[in-house]
């Protein structure tokens, strides 16, 4: 393959080359057409057949090599084909020219912008498979906008040939029939600057601004008919700016913009401020995994140089500990900070009744309407309770209910069952193990922490173990027994049924959006697991919005806040300009020990996607910091274009590696390569030096051989 793209690259070179070496492009001047005239005229009388054969070659030929001089030769066209056979002959050839350029963009140049530019192209592909025809129809339309330019860059697109040549040979009829037309008034013309005045070039930016506003009509007549069943109930004024539905991190995240740019905003939560984050998951979470941990830590002292020490602890005075730090990080997302930000805060439940006007039920009764420009929809997401026989018998937990009931028991139950083998199940299973509980984990897959490459899930698995935590993956809860006094959760594995007794069950398969009880039924938002929105965000309806756990793809905090941001900005300003919100690097991390953390691809995730890449790896267990921490064990694993630096994915599992991943994430973010890493001073000793030395492992498997060997030459020769 790139033998034949060099040779075509090397052909296109000598025809330039030639062109420009014969000095063919004096017979491409204005002044040469019109001496030329009459010649042309008079061999085209006697071989009609043959001159317009040639003069179709020579078009095509000169379009697909982009030589300079189309104009010249589309009015030569009109001049000696007259404007309805030449127009033909010109628009057939020069779409050809066209696309053979554009093909010849992609063969010779595609593969190496890819390899270097694979994920922004990857976006602009997606752009280009849903709306590229109608893009490349309106800068066809303006003849001003270099048409070499458009075949080169159009190339290195996926666009289909076939929707590339007949887009183009449509767009540029308009401008063709100009210039064919004007050559058969080649006489009255004193240059080529006669055809494009003022008045015609601004009638080509019209002509390719006209698809643009006609598509503008048409998105206001589709919202129009959006919105025809509520035209009678618009409000004429509007209450408030922006209306927030939850106070998670997407709704406070959103309030806390629109206050900030002089909105008035209102936000409406019915519970408790931070939504799930603050209150039930990742700060909780993390403070009963500290805990956690320090008691491993004293179990095994002499990995430290101490003596090995069963913790001395109350259960209760854990969970109040849990408790005492959401209460001290609880002042961050309070009703008061936001009320002193500017932000409307009311404490009740929200219900669209038109796309306008939400319904507030306040908690202590009373009930409201506000009408508002534009909404956004924060409701967050909720534990799966999976429909067990029998569950509500035995009673059970979820990862929201787990903190206050278990802050109500003296001491941890004894023999703990968690269904699920995602981060949220792995993290509670090892946490309880780690403060005395017999742990039993559920999976009804084959492997833990699935999403994760094979060898990951496997020392996740062995890490669990290691702490007593009895991993069954390929079990499927079937359902829940009483026996006696005995709780019991019946399990199948290979055919055979397995009987669990345990003193608490913890649910933990997954959460879902919540998508009731806030009107949207009512007013037809389309939901699918998820509220349904488009790339701005937007809902069925335009001014309605989406962010956090309850628009998906992603359950996490900073993903809340990230799409918070484009929900608010777009709420407040998409009149004027709309952002798509941006996906390309989204880092997450699950908090068992040791940690595991990702940005990018994975290797299970680039193979099913087929993208070819390339496997850098460090071991941990090397680095002097890790070491001295008694914390060698795990990898940095970097996912790089074949034969490049730069970054398609990292996967670390480790000590702090969610903290380690930060580097990658900005690397790849803006664009750095793992050579601007390796160039970057890292302090010794510290975990970081991790990343430094995964870019030295990548550079030394790319070390120019050849070049060395030349070198170690050299150095011989000064040694004499």
């Amino acid at each position: 393959m790139r033998f034949r793209q060099s040779l075509l690259l090397l052909l296109l070179a000598l025809a330039i080359g030639a062109f420009v070496a014969l000095d063919l492009g004096r017979y491409l001047s204005f002044e040469q057409l019109k001496a030329s005239q009459a010649s042309f005229d008079q061999l085209y009388a006697q071989q009609p057949v043959m001159v317009a054969a040639v003069y179709f070659g020579v078009y095509v030929l000169a379009t697909a090599l982009s030589i300079p001089g189309a104009v010249i030769i589309t009015l030569g066209g009109g001049a000696v084909f007259g404007l309805w056979q030449g127009l033909l002959l010109v628009s057939f050839a020069s779409t050809l020219g066209a696309t053979l350029a554009f093909l010849a963009s992609r063969f010779v140049l595609r593969e190496w912008v890819e390899a270097r530019f694979g994920q922004r192209l990857a976006d602009i592909n997606a752009g280009v498979d849903k709306e590229g025809a109608f893009y490349l129809f309106t800068l066809r339309l303006i003849p001003v906008v270099p048409f070499f330019l458009i075949n080169l860059l159009m190339g290195l697109t996926r666009m289909k040939t076939w929707t590339y040549y007949w887009v183009s040979q449509l767009g540029m009829l308009a401008g063709t029939a100009v210039y064919v037309n004007a050559g058969t008034e080649l006489a009255q013309l004193d240059s080529v600057r006669g055809i494009l005045s003022p008045a015609l070039l601004g009638s080509f930016v019209l002509l390719g601004i006209f698809p643009l506003l006609t598509r503008r009509v048409v998105a206001a007549v589709q919202k129009r008919k959006v919105y025809a069943r509520w035209a009678s109930v618009r409000p004429k004024t509007f209450d408030r700016n922006l209306i927030v539905i939850g106070g998670g991190a997407a709704g406070l995240v959103s309030a806390y913009i629109a206050a900030a740019v002089k909105a008035k905003v209102t936000l409406i939560e019915a519970h408790k401020m931070g939504g799930d984050c603050l209150n039930y998951g990742c700060v909780p979470s993390k403070a009963l995994i500290k805990s956690a941990k320090l008691a491993h830590q004293m179990r095994h002292g002499a990995k430290y140089g101490l003596s090995d020490t069963a913790p001395s602890f109350s259960f209760k005075a854990v969970m109040q500990r849990v408790h005492d730090v959401i209460k001290a990080i609880e002042p961050h997302d309070s009703v008061e900070r936001y009320t002193g930000l500017g932000v409307e805060v009311l404490q009740g439940y929200g219900k669209l009744v038109n796309p306008w006007t939400v319904e507030v039920t306040l908690n202590n009764g009373q009930v409201q309407r506000l009408t508002a420009r534009s909404i956004v929809i924060a409701a967050g997401a909720r534990p799966v309770v999976p429909p067990l026989p029998g569950l509500d018998d035995v009673g059970y937990v979820t990862s929201d209910t787990l903190w206050d009931e278990f802050a109500k028991l003296d001491d941890i139950p004894k023999r703990i069952v968690v269904l699920g083998g995602g981060p949220i199940g792995c993290e509670l299973s090892q946490s309880f193990a780690r403060l005395g509980a017999q742990v039993t984990q559920v999976e009804m897959g084959d492997r833990i922490m699935v999403r994760e490459d094979e060898e990951v899930s496997a020392l996740a698995r062995d890490a669990l173990q290691a702490d007593g935590v009895q991993v069954l993956t390929g079990h499927k809860a079937l359902r829940c027994e009483r026996q006696g006094e005995d709780k019991i959760l019946v399990v199948s594995s290979q055919g055979q049924e397995v009987e669990i007794v345990f003193d608490a069950l913890v649910c933990a398969v997954g959460r879902v959006a919540r998508l009731q009880g806030y009107g949207l039924e009512d007013i037809g938002v389309p939901t699918h697991r998820t509220v349904e929105t488009n790339e701005y965000l937007q809902t069925l309806y335009p001014n309605i919005y989406a962010a956090g756990d309850v628009a998906g793809p992603y359950q996490f905090t900073h993903t809340a806040a990230h799409q918070a941001w484009y929900a608010a900005v777009n709420a407040l300003f998409g009149d004027f300009k709309s952002f798509k919100v941006d996906y390309r690097v989204i880092p997450w991390a699950t908090f068992i020990d040791p940690e595991v953390a990702r940005v990018g691809l994975n290797e299970q995730e680039a193979k099913a996607q087929g993208i070819a890449y390339e496997v850098t790896k460090y071991g941990i267990d090397d680095l002097d910091r890790a070491i001295a921490d008694s914390e060698a064990h795990g990898f940095v694993k970097v996912l790089t274009v074949p034969g490049k630096d730069r970054i398609l994915g990292v996967t670390i599992v480790g000590s702090h590696a969610g903290d380690l991943l930060a580097e990658y994430v900005l690397a790849m973010k803006h664009g750095l390569g793992l050579n601007k890493i390796l160039g970057t001073i890292h302090t010794y000793p510290t975990m970081a030096e991790a990343n430094k030395y995964a870019a030295g492992e990548w550079k030394r498997a790319h070390a120019p051989q050849k070049l060395l060997a030349w070198v170690e030459k050299f150095h011989d020769w000064r040694r004499g």
